[in-house]
């Protein structure tokens, strides 16, 4: 059961990382007096030998709102870094009386029935790509590219070294699967947006945040000079904005 007045955080990574991306992140907000959890979705990091053609959306979005109803949290900020935008959406769209806040670290923010290649249409190429491999259901980890792209926005050596750790293929089935948003009481949610600003790789466009949420309160939009993969990039800074938005 939760602990009364204890605010939780649920961190859920993007596609092709793991609950590990956070590890920089979970401990400054735990000496803040906040509970935890940053867990793997399916397919990912303890969970990998569990992806197959079948892991979808819809099988990580499972496994969030399983969380929540298992561990009985309420009152939790839900954070959601790029393609966990999706997933958050959606799990919000479920369970909306578990949620006080939406984080948007970086992340997709889709309407009802939009798939990933829908919000972000240049993850098209990736699914070409994937469909004439010998696994056409798998999609590889985006390479490393040059500063200041590199990986995930990565740079510093040692950095890319220990994400490479903790990167695996993703579903091809959780870019198509569509997402479902038709629940009115999601709108009461407050809704912060982090947008990461300083090295976005050509051809990656980000959606207006519209001026107004949809509880009709003005958006909360804060950037962060950072590279993609600002959990590991810039976790201090990250972690204010996120106790911020809380």
């Amino acid at each position: 059961m939760s602990t009364p007045h204890t605010k939780i955080y649920v961190l859920v990574h993007g596609a092709w990382h793991c609950g590990r991306a956070w590890d920089r992140v979970v401990p400054l907000l735990t000496q803040a007096g906040l509970r935890v959890f940053a867990p793997s979705l399916t397919g990912h990091g303890e969970k990998e030998h569990l992806l197959g053609p079948e892991v979808g959306l819809d099988t990580h979005v499972a496994d969030i709102v399983d969380l929540l109803v298992e561990e009985d949290l309420t009152d939790v900020v839900l954070v959601g870094h790029s393609y966990a935008g999706m997933v958050i959406s959606a799990v919000a769209n479920q369970v909306p009386d578990r949620i006080a806040g939406l984080v948007y670290v970086d992340a997709m923010v889709p309407a009802d029935g939009e798939t990933v290649l829908d919000v972000m249409p240049l993850t098209r190429h990736l699914l070409e790509l994937a469909a004439d491999s010998k696994t056409p259901w798998r999609i590889p980890p985006l390479p490393e590219g040059p500063a200041p792209i590199g990986l995930f926005g990565v740079t510093d050596p040692a950095d890319t070294v220990w994400l490479r750790t903790m990167l695996s293929d993703e579903s091809v089935r959780c870019f198509q699967q569509p997402v479902r948003l038709n629940n009115p009481a999601t709108a009461a949610i407050p809704r912060t947006h982090i947008h990461c600003v300083g090295s976005t790789p050509e051809g990656v466009t980000r959606r207006p945040v519209p001026a107004t949420q949809p509880n009709g309160t003005p958006s909360q939009v804060w950037e962060l000079q950072s590279g993609h993969d600002c959990m590991i990039i810039v976790p201090g800074e990250l972690t204010e904005l996120l106790l911020k938005a809380g």
